[in-house]
């Protein structure tokens, strides 16, 4: 019809107009990316397009949308109207180009493109990147709070920084005071939270900015400027105060809100003050927390962030205050004993903004504006994808990153062992995700050991297990009520969505390659140092080479990492954490790290509290070991386990020392030599919530029913028909004869039969007809001579028949019995 234009439609492509409609519209959501530079191959183009950045790029502050870099797609010029020729254009102009695009199969394309130099490349575009999550009127995605949780607007920032000097612990002089708890009758409230969801309730749904309405103001109004009343705050991000009391002009005392939907774990603190007064001595006193022991006993301060001293003097958090003491509270309520904590402080600056925790921040907004900085390098992107894992019960995204240089063959990729690192199931826990971003600023440097170890693993890691814990303030559970490190076995998928998937993800990568290690980074609150949980190994094979890990990482880190510490005993009330869920999947470095909320009794950090660059430091420590630890050269690895089996040696001497143990100590279990890693109620699990029980078993029920089905197999062939029929017969035949007196070796050599049977399938199948089992020479005279046999000799005979008999069948030289009353059974059909 028109032969110029099909001409030059055979070597352009035109676009749909819809197609052309959601291209816009994709790329204005910043859904489109493309690439630049001319890729006259795949090869070439899978190199390329790896190095471009994400769609938007932030030029400045992360807490707004600044000047947005446009993406190269702008720079692809649309085809059809600037490709064709001038005649073709007035060809078109006569034609209905809705119906034309239409008939054209070639239109439905868009991998034409062009390059920089104006030449049209046949390639294909670059996936659509599934880092979407900063979208929207801002870069990060704002959390999602349960709708019962009122939240402030402002958004609370602190700066990193580092103490010029060692903070030393506080060390107690005997003379302490303990004040006496008066409560809200010998007081007057000044803050209290409203309403908080205990184990009466449950999660039900959560949405951005937490409860709607109006904030109310908690704190009292202040009379005039003379009035000193502290003004608490704890309503932002993994803030945790219930209520405050002032008991005296600078004396208040503290209640801790208990993790959401529970009535249990109060431990994290992390409060705001206001209108304080300088140089005057304020005592601050907790007075329901649950552990009866505590690291605040052997001198571990509170921290504590002056913001008028952040702005002036860029000093971040502090270890602050005198006259610590932890003691048992004697006026508790009966149900469970309680716990508290006292200090004094004098704050550095009158009317300033300040803050307590109990250990260093680090909320989820913190991770996201990590993460998006490493996708907004163009180098680090390139061998760090990130991805979403699930989401969790509240919608917040659980992010998962995989860390690996490009492998150049796929032999070289499927070779690569895996490494899988998580942090924060225990939200409380912030010293694991200071760990874990020591972690990532290594790995993903431009160190040659980082890019040894990119080479050599691939690196799946889960930043923070808990975000929905983390950011409302918990200290050990989910929006569940529950602690997530005890239901790594969990079925329900919905209430448990951070770790089932984390379990299904390991699961899949298992069945992929080799995963060489497991630690998930926690906190502990009482002991000192850095040390490993891990799980003995029973397989004489790998005898001891759990610990060889821990060894090194000692070795590599003696003033912060105590191997002493380590415990490998699998206890029952562990058997639902990660550690021993992994474990028990095939990992054998399966490792809980538990670093310390205080500090240091090793080496030149003695009596010294860490800071978050202590904790980073670790990170960095942990890839320095995996080097060690994977060395082709095993000169390092025999070296710590001859030393491991000499530690060993020692203790169970030490242990059972009136005992002669030559030539058999190693033959001793390890778990009677170690004692329990427990220590207080957080080691227990509370069982499943009331609500979810019946939903537990309903898909128990489910599961065995499917179960069963699949046992059922229903006959196929004749041949397993016959060897049914022939079971079942065998099976009468033996009834009968366990009623004989005197037939019990019988019966009991019939009743292996069917196992027997089972082995018929792979025989020959060529059989003879007419063909009857023989009786020998001795019983035929026997029977002809009419004498009668007593019963032990008529189970020999029968027992001998039955041999000759199976024997035949088996080898395929007797068919079995054919029978007229049964349809289909030793009948062909």
């Amino acid at each position: 019809m028109f032969p110029a234009l099909e001409t030059e439609l055979k070597q352009k492509i035109l676009p749909d107009p819809y197609e052309d409609f959601m291209y816009h519209h994709l790329q204005y959501y910043g859904y489109f990316k493309a690439q630049r530079g001319s890729l006259p191959n795949s090869a070439t183009h899978q190199h390329v397009w790896k190095n471009n950045n994400p769609r938007y790029l932030l030029s400045g502050s992360l807490g707004k949308r600044d000047d947005l870099i446009l993406d190269p797609l702008q720079k692809e010029k649309r085809l059809w109207p600037s490709c064709l020729s001038s005649a073709v254009h007035r060809q078109m102009e006569a034609v209905n180009r809705d119906s034309l695009m239409l008939s054209s199969p070639l239109l439905k394309s868009r991998q034409l493109l062009h390059d920089e130099f104006g030449k049209v490349n046949l390639r294909l575009r670059e996936p659509r990147g599934l880092f979407a999550f900063f979208s929207g009127s801002g870069p990060l995605q704002a959390p999602r709070w349960p709708v019962e949780c009122e939240v402030i607007k402002e958004n609370i920032h602190h700066i990193e920084w580092v103490p010029p000097q060692p903070e030393h612990f506080y060390q107690p002089t005997g003379s302490e005071k303990i004040p006496e708890i008066v409560g809200e009758e010998g007081g007057t409230v000044v803050y209290q939270l409203d309403s908080v969801p205990t184990e009466d309730s449950y999660f039900t749904r959560s949405r951005v900015g937490g409860k709607r309405g109006v904030i109310k103001e908690l704190a009292v109004t202040l009379q005039g400027p003379e009035d000193n009343t502290l003004l608490f705050e704890s309503r932002f991000e993994s803030g945790n105060l219930q209520k405050a009391v002032r008991v005296d002009t600078y004396t208040y005392e503290l209640t801790l809100r208990t993790d959401l939907y529970t009535r249990k774990h109060t431990q994290w603190f992390y409060f705001r003050v206001q209108n304080t007064r300088k140089d005057a001595t304020y005592r601050f006193t907790i007075v329901n927390l649950l552990k009866p022991k505590s690291l605040y006993t052997v001198g571990m301060k509170p921290l504590f962030y002056s913001q008028l001293d952040a702005k002036t003097h860029s000093i971040g958090w502090r270890r602050e205050g005198d006259e610590i003491k932890y003691y048992r509270n004697n006026s508790d309520d009966g149900q469970q004993p309680l716990y508290c904590l006292t200090w004094t402080i004098q704050f550095p600056h009158d009317q300033d903004t300040c803050f307590f925790a109990h250990f260093y921040p680090y909320t989820y907004t913190d991770l996201q504006c990590y993460l998006l900085s490493v996708t907004n390098n163009p180098v680090q992107s390139q061998f760090c994808k990130l991805r979403t894992l699930c989401q969790s019960l509240a919608g917040n995204t659980v992010y998962l990153l995989t860390i690996t240089n490009p492998a150049r063959t796929p032999q070289e990729a499927a070779a690569k062992k895996a490494v899988v690192l998580s942090a924060r199931v225990h939200p409380g826990e912030s010293n694991g995700s200071w760990i874990m971003k020591g972690f990532l600023d290594f790995i993903l440097s431009n160190s040659p050991d980082a890019q040894l170890l990119r080479d050599t693993f691939i690196f799946k890691v889960v930043p923070m297990l808990n975000p929905d814990g983390v950011i409302v303030g918990n200290y050990r559970c989910s929006l569940a009520g529950r602690d997530l490190n005890r239901h790594y076995k969990t079925i329900l998928k919905e209430s448990f969505p951070c770790v089932w998937h984390t379990r299904n993800m390991i699961k899949r990568l298992l069945e992929e390659r080799e995963v060489l290690l497991y630690c998930d980074f926690h906190g502990h609150s009482r002991k000192n140092n850095i040390f490993l949980y891990g799980c003995n190994n029973n397989d004489r094979k790998f005898w001891l080479h759990e610990r060889v890990f821990p060894l090194m990482l000692s070795k590599n880190a003696p003033d912060k990492f105590s191997f002493h510490s380590c415990n490998f005993k699998v206890q029952k009330c562990k058997e639902g954490t990660g550690r021993v869920v992994m474990w028990r999947m095939g990992i054998l470095n399966s490792y809980t790290m538990e670093s310390t909320f205080g500090g240091s009794t090793l080496g030149n950090k003695r009596d010294t509290h860490f800071t978050t660059e202590d904790l980073k430091s670790l990170g960095y420590h942990v890839c320095d070991t995996l080097l060690d630890f994977c060395d082709p050269d095993r000169t390092k690895f025999m070296q710590c386990l001859a030393e491991l089996k000499a530690l060993l040696q020692q203790e169970i001497h030490k242990k059972f020392k009136d005992t002669d143990l030559e030539g058999s100590w190693s033959d001793i279990s390890l778990s009677d030599i170690e004692s329990s890693t427990s220590g207080s109620d957080s080691s227990l699990s509370d069982g499943l919530p009331v609500h979810l029980l019946n939903i537990a078993n309903e898909l128990n029920q489910k599961k065995k029913k499917m179960y069963k089905k699949k046992k059922r197999k229903p006959l196929q062939s004749r041949k397993q028909r016959n060897i049914q029929y022939q079971k079942n017969k065998l099976m009468q035949e033996s009834e009968l004869t366990e009623e004989a007196p005197g037939m019990a070796g019988f019966a009991s050599t019939l009743q292996k039969q069917p196992a027997f049977l089972k082995n018929s399938k792979n025989t020959s199948s060529s059989m003879m007809k007419n063909e009857k089992p023989r009786l020998s020479e001795s019983q035929a005279n026997g029977r002809d001579r009419g004498t009668s046999l007593d019963p032990s000799e008529m189970t020999t005979l029968m027992l001998t028949k039955n041999k000759e008999r199976m024997q035949m069948y088996v080898q395929g030289n007797l068919h079995p019995p054919a029978t007229n009353h049964l349809s289909g059974v030793g009948h062909s059909p």
